[in-house]
């Protein structure tokens, strides 16, 4: 079964990028970042979700990216999931961070408790089954509307809903174009590319 090691991000700017997560998130071997000159424009079909313990740390990380350069799509606030916001890397990708608490029980901290890559997808039953047909196991499905698999022991997890959902929850508009500008590498020297273009990268296990 495939398992993410690390997301893959690319940019025109590698270094300036690979500071701006170091210092905001500090993701450790969970995030590269790739030198690339395509082009992209618009909404790029998916969102990479920091998912801490409580509201002070969501606003402790949203702060420190501010300061980086992100911009802000959704201001943090409470809601019947919890309490987060929406920002924009200056390299492009969105990032949601969120807590399924409510209120404070602690000093806010930069600990992330999980690490999530939210893919919106063009057809979620028929993608759901490509991934099921390389080895993965669903670990939640609601229909066509939300699907997350297990990707245990990865550092990474894997959820997917539609595109256009993806986009109403980052507030832009569903339209874009041009190079994703993501890809992953997975345990293991299993190589594909899913129906909306992520492309996922063998990387052999060491001995």
């Amino acid at each position: 079964m495939p398992t993410i090691e690390t997301v893959i991000l690319e940019s025109p700017e590698p270094e300036a990028t690979e500071t701006f997560y170091r210092t905001a998130f500090g993701l450790d071997d969970r995030l590269h970042v790739r030198a690339t000159q395509a082009p992209t424009a618009g909404f790029r079909g998916y969102l990479l979700s920091l998912v801490v313990s409580q509201p002070g740390s969501v606003d402790l990380l949203t702060t420190a990216a501010i300061k980086g350069g992100a911009t802000v799509l959704q201001p943090a606030k409470k809601s019947f999931w919890g309490y987060g916001g929406v920002i924009q890397a200056p390299d492009g990708a969105i990032w949601k961070i969120t807590t399924s608490a409510k209120r404070d029980t602690a000093p806010a901290t930069r600990n992330i408790d999980a690490f999530v890559l939210l893919l919106g997808v063009t057809d979620v039953k028929k993608t759901k089954q490509f991934y099921v047909d390389q080895g993965l196991t669903v670990a939640k499905s609601f229909g066509s509307k939300y699907v997350e698999f297990d990707t245990a022991p990865s550092p990474v997890k894997l959820a997917m809903y539609t595109r256009r959902a993806a986009a109403k929850d980052a507030g832009i508009d569903p339209e874009g174009t041009g190079a994703r500008r993501i890809a992953v590498s997975a345990a293991g020297d299993q190589s594909f590319t899913d129906p909306d273009g992520l492309v996922w990268e063998g990387a052999p296990v060491p001995a």
